[in-house]
């Protein structure tokens, strides 16, 4: 599999969040390419990674940042690519203003929004858009989809018995 991810956070301190979906895609063998690009402090470098990120060989972005969240937004209007946005908790809202800033496009320049701090599901989401053209990678998806039901079933099955 020769697919590409990228990932552009604002600021370091989205690192924590960012780590997570980066295990995840690795766990997948999926390439990934990780990036600290601010739209307000360096909104021409922002601007220049998106508008070349399928031409870098990119298939997905997915954009991690908190307060004024407009990362997702700023990559999403310069490709065509999918882009998925992580609204990262701040100081101030808990990550509501930065979900609210992420969630909010105008029609035309779409952005999926994980929730807060998302990361997984993020990491998650750009591998199944990836999976509608690679079996192989379904079936990791699917394989682990049954992995996660069978450990709901086999709590059930333990409190069941234990609330006997």
């Amino acid at each position: 599999m020769n697919k590409k991810i990228g990932i552009v956070m604002g600021s370091t301190s989205d690192l924590p969040v960012v780590e997570k979906a980066v295990a995840v895609l690795r766990e997948y063998g999926v390439s990934v390419e990780v990036r600290v690009l601010s739209a307000h402090r360096c909104p021409v470098e922002a601007k220049e990674f998106a508008a070349t990120a399928r031409a870098s060989g990119f298939s997905v972005l997915i954009a991690f940042a908190g307060m004024a969240a407009h990362l997702a937004g700023a990559l999403a209007a310069n490709t065509t690519l999918p882009v998925i946005g992580v609204p990262c908790k701040g100081a101030v809202m808990d990550g509501m203003d930065a979900l609210l800033s992420t969630v909010m496009m105008p029609s035309g320049i779409p952005v999926a929004t994980v929730a807060v701090d998302g990361g997984k599901n993020a990491a998650l989401l750009a591998l199944q858009i990836l999976a509608v053209s690679d079996e192989e990678l379904q079936k990791k998806l699917d394989a682990a989809r049954e992995d996660g039901r069978n450990a709901v079933l086999k709590a059930d099955a333990e409190i069941m018995e234990k609330f006997k």
